[in-house]
């Protein structure tokens, strides 16, 4: 009831607005005052607000940076993660650095330069040595942080994996489903054909996800049937499931869910599993929640699940 409240009092404010403005209009055609010329009184209050806003604009960005710049992201709660948050907080602080520099000047020259009968505007076409700083400039700063993240992504997935549990997560309209690799660490293959297949006897079939923390972990994913991105914002992992085809991606999960409990103050706080990609209909409710726990809990939890031999 208050937000159709809110809803309505802005509705209403808007056509008050719409009307005070139309009234300004009529009042100001019945003295023969054509609306339609813009005058230097009008430039100037144009150009005014023009810098005013940009006043605005830079202390409403650091206000709210400020105050929400821990909601942007959880803590990182793998090994990796910090290698993620450190190349994305380089790159947001380039960004900043440009815009604080580029949007004041952008509106200055907005009021500097705002229409004057007295001034005529001066012919200038082009200048290479300005075509030059500003193509030269951002080629390189992106060219090196294109290097620094590739050279970061490379680090995350060039790492041995020969220790790693493994664990396939599979995606379907519009759930996930996973598999433990059981006692030999080998998946069996992903076919009804080959239901023989030895490897698979041991494998554990499971509609929850368990992880043990500071283990690594090597998921292998797939899809049924469209293009889904299992994505685990806590861990900053994302990897397209691809229909024919496995992808795969390896990490150490580093807090337990107990821990980033207490750390949240939050006691219904859960690791998620959530589809990035728009699969459906339903993609706004495929998820799965994760478990990450000691070494001891995540045994005594395996432990008590069939394998796919004894279902």
């Amino acid at each position: 009831m208050i937000s159709f409240l809110i809803g309505l009092i802005v509705l209403l404010s808007i056509v008050v607005f719409v009307q005070l403005v139309r009234i300004l209009e009529l009042s100001s055609e019945i003295r023969g005052i054509d609306t339609a010329e813009v005058t230097d009184k009008d430039n100037n209050i144009q150009g005014i607000l023009m810098f005013a806003s940009v006043i605005a604009l830079l202390i409403c960005f650091i206000g709210m940076t400020i105050k929400y710049w821990e909601h942007l992201l959880p803590r990182a709660a793998s090994i990796h993660g910090e290698k993620i948050d450190t190349l994305m907080i380089v790159t947001m602080a380039i960004i900043i650095f440009v815009f604080f520099i580029t949007q004041p000047v952008l509106f200055y020259f907005a009021y500097k330069y705002r229409g004057n009968i007295k001034n005529k505007a001066t012919f200038y076409p082009h200048n290479n040595k300005l075509e030059i700083i500003w193509t030269v400039i951002p080629s390189i700063v992106l060219t090196v942080l294109i290097v620094y993240g590739l050279a970061t992504w490379g680090k995350i997935v060039n790492i041995d994996t020969s220790n790693a549990i493994v664990i396939e997560v599979y995606g379907k309209q519009f759930q996930w489903h996973v598999r433990y690799s059981g006692e030999d660490n080998k998946l069996g293959d992903a076919n009804v054909r080959f239901i023989r297949d030895q490897n698979s006897w041991d494998d554990i079939i499971v509609s929850e996800l368990h992880l043990p923390v500071n283990k690594e972990i090597l998921f292998k994913f797939r899809s049924q049937d469209v293009l889904h991105s299992a994505y685990m914002p806590h861990f900053r992992l994302q990897m397209n499931s691809v229909p024919g085809m496995i992808t795969q991606f390896a990490f150490t999960p580093t807090i337990t869910t107990q821990q980033m409990q207490e750390e949240t103050n939050n006691p219904q706080f859960e690791y998620v599993l959530l589809c990035n990609k728009i699969c459906g209909s339903s993609h706004w409710n495929m998820q799965l929640p994760i478990v990450v726990e000691s070494e001891e809990d995540y045994e005594k939890w395996l432990g008590e699940q069939k394998t796919f031999q004894n279902l």
